[in-house]
């Protein structure tokens, strides 16, 4: 997962969050369906993807999943 688009496609194809591009920068409160048992399903699909884990409570602190995105994606 190195691109937006690829994190897009991740969370909307395994997690089936009906995510674009265009939305990855909405606030969690505004995604359809998003609750935190998709946090935490988001973050082992990250660690899985990146081989990188990302910390709960950094991920807590995120607002959104271009938060997520980028913890992922920062070394």
């Amino acid at each position: 997962m190195q691109s937006v688009d690829e994190f897009v496609s991740l969370v909307s194809g395994e997690l089936g969050i009906p995510v674009t591009r265009e939305t990855v920068g909405a606030p969690f409160d505004a995604l359809p369906k998003w609750d935190s048992v998709h946090l935490l399903s988001l973050l082992v699909l990250i660690e899985r993807e990146t081989q990188r884990r990302i910390a709960v409570p950094e991920a807590l602190e995120s607002t959104s999943l271009l938060d997520l995105y980028e913890l992922a994606v920062t070394p």
